[in-house]
This record gives structure tokens, sequence and C-alpha cells, in this order.
């Protein structure tokens, strides 16, 4: 191993850093997910996966800074340490893609949980694959570039790979669309929110939040202007500022995908506990909304007038269903609608009576 020093300190410090703080926004949306809003999905699931992805291109970093990424080609004492640190190199670059793209599609499928126009649906679709295709690409071309695969960093002369000029031109076709998919990301967010009916302030905040995909984008801008480095013969010194942008972008894609997601504990925060049993009632109001288990037997006797149980209690069931075969009557309301998008809707509500 190589002292750590210069550029190959710097690598590990960055890619550590950016890794501890995906991690911990990674966990607290969890935590959301799961404790709070009880609502795990498979936007939350791929986003567990991109940081099991970070964490393992973060031990490449490691190892690779140890080794001598970030270092001149005269600084290696033999051969030996040269292969060990373009191994480490090229499999961190492996990894890079898997986890820069699952967590784009983990981003896509959050925001369709809020999409309803079916452009926009349709729009978030084609950035997934799109996504997936590209870095599929950009994968098997990065994995199969020379034959057999250990000529990439034993670089005996008897097997062949690649010209640089075609890995360039794949890596500017890659950074271009991956630019493009993460400000579709970063922007549509804005039009979701912006016929929703709350007041300016609170639509401006949500918007914000939902759009920080756009910080991933801009790594990947910085990024573009140092591609060209990959021709230079010690590319493991040149290729310094990607080594750099591509952690900082796998970082603040995770960490901007879950930062969206942390609202409800914010909320819980804010509210003290977070249980509806200590929330304030305002008087004269009616809270529906608060009678569950947990509060119908922790209603203060001296506070407003609120549903309170009583031993004459009486369940109201309003129930509106359509048959399969409408009647006559109901063909009017029921026109142009699909089969399957026929539903029947029961709601049940437990009404008490008591005199304030």
């Amino acid at each position: 191993m190589m002292p750590l020093e210069g550029r190959s300190k710097t690598i590990l410090i960055v890619s550590v850093v950016i890794m501890a703080i995906s991690i911990i926004t990674a966990c607290l949306r969890c935590w959301v997910r799961l404790r709070i809003i009880r609502a795990f999905g498979w936007d939350d699931a791929l986003m567990v996966v991109a940081v099991v992805l970070d964490i393992a291109l973060t031990a490449c970093s490691i190892a690779g800074s140890k080794e001598g990424i970030g270092r001149q080609l005269l600084e290696f004492r033999s051969r030996g340490e040269l292969r060990r640190a373009m191994l480490w190199w090229w499999l961190g670059q492996c990894i890079y893609l898997w986890a820069s793209g699952v967590a784009k599609v983990s981003i896509a499928l959050a925001l369709l949980r809020l999409t309803v126009q079916r452009a926009q649906r349709i729009t978030l679709w084609i950035v997934v694959g799109t996504s997936t295709c590209v870095g599929l690409v950009f994968w098997f071309i990065l994995l199969l570039q020379c034959h057999p695969i250990s000529e990439f960093w034993e670089r005996t002369g008897a097997g062949t790979c690649l010209s640089t000029e075609i890995l360039l031109v794949v890596a500017y076709v890659y950074s271009s669309i991956c630019a493009v998919c993460d400000f579709v990301l970063g922007l549509l967010p804005i039009l979701l929110v912006r016929k929703l009916q709350m007041n300016p302030r609170t639509k401006v905040a949500l918007a914000a939040t939902l759009s920080l995909g756009c910080v991933a984008s801009t790594a990947v801008i910085v990024r573009i202007p140092f591609l060209p480095n990959y021709k230079d013969e010690g590319f493991l010194y040149s290729t310094f500022p990607i080594d750099l942008w591509s952690f900082i972008e796998v970082g603040l894609g995770i960490t901007a995908g879950s930062l969206v997601t942390l609202r409800p504990l914010f909320r819980k925060l804010l509210d003290g506990s977070g249980s509806r049993s200590q929330r304030k009632i305002s008087p004269g109001s009616i809270p529906l909304s608060s009678l569950t288990e947990e509060t119908r037997g922790e209603i203060d006797p001296k506070g407003p007038p609120s549903w309170r149980p009583q031993t004459a209690a009486h369940t109201l069931t309003t129930t509106i269903f359509s048959p399969l075969n409408p009647s006559p009557v109901s063909s009017t309301f029921y026109r142009g609608m699909a089969p399957d998008r026929i539903v029947r809707v029961q709601k049940s509500f437990y009404v008490t009576e008591h005199e304030g």
C-alpha cells in the first residue's frame, strides 16, 4: 500500500463523507416509511439498494486510494501496485453506474406516487427506461472493453481493448442523457404542485423540496469537461475530478431522493411527540380525524366540546356501489367508464351523542 496523501487522500475523504450523509438520510427515509407512514414501497427498496451500492463504491475508493488511485505513474514502485490500483478503479466505475442508475429509478418511482396526468406518468416511465437502457449499455461497454476482461488492469499486451476515442464518445452520450434525465426529475415536481390548492408559501417550499434532484444533475454537468482525461496514459491521476464528481453525484442523488420523504418526520418533531392525542382542538371543532382507538379514551373533560364516546353510540354506514351491469338509470353516470374503473366504496363513521 502507498501512503495516503495528495489526491488519493482527497478522494478517500470526499467519498467517505458523501457516503455518511447519504446513509443518514436513507436511514431516516426508512424510519419514516416503516414507522410513521407504514407504507414501504418499491422506490424505498430501490433506494436501499442504491445505498448498498454506494457503500461498495466507497469501499472501492478507500482500497483504491491506498493502492494508488490519484497518483502519477512515476510514483508506483512496482507493476503489481499499478495493477491493483487499476483494478480498484475499474471496479469502482462499474459499481458507480449501477448506484447512479438505481437512485434515478427510485426517485422516478417516488414521483409516480404524486402524478395523476397521463403525460407526466409517460414522461417518468420514459426517464426510467432511458436511464436503465443507457446505464446497462455503458456498463457492458465498460465491462467488456478489453478481451480478456483482465487485460484492462493487467496490461500484458496479449489481449485487446477498445479505442479510448470510442469510450470517450460513449461517456459523452451517457453523461448528456443522465443530465437530461436528472433535470426532468428535478423540474417535473414544479408542474405537479403548480395546480395544488395551497398557499403560495407552502407550494414553493414543496416544489423546492421535490426538485432537489436537480442537484445531482449539476454534478454530471460539472464532470463533462473532464471526460477527455480518460485518454491520458496516467488517467489514475488525471481523472481525479471525474472520480470526485461521480461520488458526489451518487451521494447527492440518494440524499435528495431521501429528503423529499422526510416531511412527516419534520412535522412530527414540530408537533412534539407527534401523537394525535396531544394535538390541540380548537373551540367548536369536530375532530373526526382524531377518532382512533388511541384518542377515544383520552379526551380532556375540561376541554372544548368534541366527539366523546358514550354508551349510546351509533354506527352510520354509507355505501355507494355500482353493479356489474348498470341499470338504464345509472348508464348516463357510467357512460365512457371502462368496466375495470367501476368501483364500490363503503365508508363507516363512528358517531356519538354528547351535550357540551
